[in-house]
């Protein structure tokens, strides 16, 4: 297992592959802490908790007894329990009261994260951060009961206006290869409405694209939810782009995009947990999601670098994937960051070594100008 550190959380390693709490409800106390046991076995050291239900806190509680230390946990506020069922709420009342109850079932003093629960409307933006909501939050965080602050968001502009505060320490958001190409909504559900893809798309939304990045400039982390897709990515006649996936493809495809530190993956059985940590071991090919990609015909990505290595290897052993990552941090800002530029520094070989052989351009299957984007880098940069 590999881990990323959430860089605002006083640096904390998280897994790259962490576990959504989806396929932990309904499960006997004893699934439960089999399921978390092995995951923990593995290297799996985050958990999302999305849900507010009474068992599952009681079930976690229980099978992290004496573990507390091992694991980061990022817990939900405004999703409360109400007659049985799962609630979105903005009531400070409500609030506060499923948040003390999270710490109590899981017999915790403190989340590692704490996440406002699935912002998507500008409307609902400004009921949380114009409201007691946030300084909710800002007073855990002081008092040191929630550790950082995050937001769930499906919406890229929202998540822009939530980051752009200097708030958020964490964003939880929705990520995959179909949903990237999408533009902003309001409602999620319209990220797997197959109307919306029938027609074809090219290229990434640039607004999801810019949130990547402006995320990766301000060290804010992001936890990616609908890695599969609910599962549609996986399955042909699902899929979005009418062709499927496999899971190293999906995973690979999130962790390659900037700010990215982890995936929750919503295993419902141990299989499936062993299923998504065998990533690691999986080879160049079975993880190779631009195979994929690049072969759909109503479907384009053309000219932007995805940043899936295929321009490997270098004559020169330039990275050239971190290079255009970083060359596209700068040139979204208009000046060098002073992280990305040490990012770039530390690189083994810089643009500027670039020889202009042409290997990399006719192995990209995106027809990406690599040449060319090596020539801007050392110009921007100064090497």
């Amino acid at each position: 297992m590999h881990y990323r550190e959430l860089k605002r959380c006083n640096n904390i390693k998280v897994s790259e592959i962490a576990l959504g709490c989806e396929g932990f409800v309904g499960k006997s106390k004893e699934e439960f802490a089999a399921m978390l046991d092995r995951a923990m076995e593995l290297g799996i050291n985050f958990i999302d908790m999305y849900t507010p239900n009474p068992e599952f806190r009681d079930n976690l509680g229980a099978a992290i007894a004496g573990k507390r230390d091992k694991i980061v946990l990022q817990g939900h506020l405004c999703s409360v329990w109400e007659n049985g069922q799962y609630l979105r709420s903005r009531d400070m009342q409500k609030t506060k009261a499923g948040f003390e109850d999270q710490l109590k079932r899981i017999g915790i003093d403190y989340l590692d994260i704490g996440m406002i629960h699935y912002v998507d409307s500008e409307s609902d933006f400004h009921a949380v951060f114009d409201s007691d909501i946030i300084e909710y939050c800002k007073q855990l965080k002081k008092e040191g009961r929630i550790r950082s602050i995050g937001i769930s968001s499906h919406n890229p502009k929202v998540a822009r206006m939530a980051v752009e505060t200097g708030l958020i320490d964490v964003l939880m958001f929705s990520v995959n290869a179909a949903y990237d190409m999408q533009p902003p909504g309001e409602d999620c559900n319209e990220l797997w409405n197959l109307e919306n893809y029938k027609n074809g798309l090219t290229n990434m939304n640039p607004e999801r694209k810019e949130l990547y990045e402006l995320c990766e400039r301000e060290d804010v982390a992001i936890d990616v939810m609908k890695v599969f897709g609910g599962g549609d990515m996986l399955n042909a006649k699902l899929s979005p782009f009418g062709v499927a996936f496999n899971e190293y493809q999906c995973i690979e495809y999130c962790l390659t995009r900037p700010a990215v530190v982890s995936v929750m993956a919503g295993c419902h059985s141990i299989e499936e947990i062993e299923k998504v940590v065998s990533y690691d071991k999986a080879s160049r090919e079975d993880r190779d999601y631009a195979s994929v990609l690049s072969r759909m015909d109503k479907f384009k990505f053309h000219g932007n670098c995805m940043y899936c290595g295929h321009c490997a290897p270098c004559s020169v052993g330039i990275n050239v994937a971190d290079v255009n990552k970083y060359l596209n941090l700068s040139l979204a800002q208009n000046t060098v960051p002073e992280t990305v530029a040490d990012h770039y520094k530390l690189l083994e070989h810089h643009a500027s070594d670039c020889i202009a052989c042409g290997s990399c351009q006719k192995n990209c299957p995106f027809g990406v100008e690599v040449i060319e984007k090596m020539k801007k880098a050392a110009e921007v940069f100064g090497y």
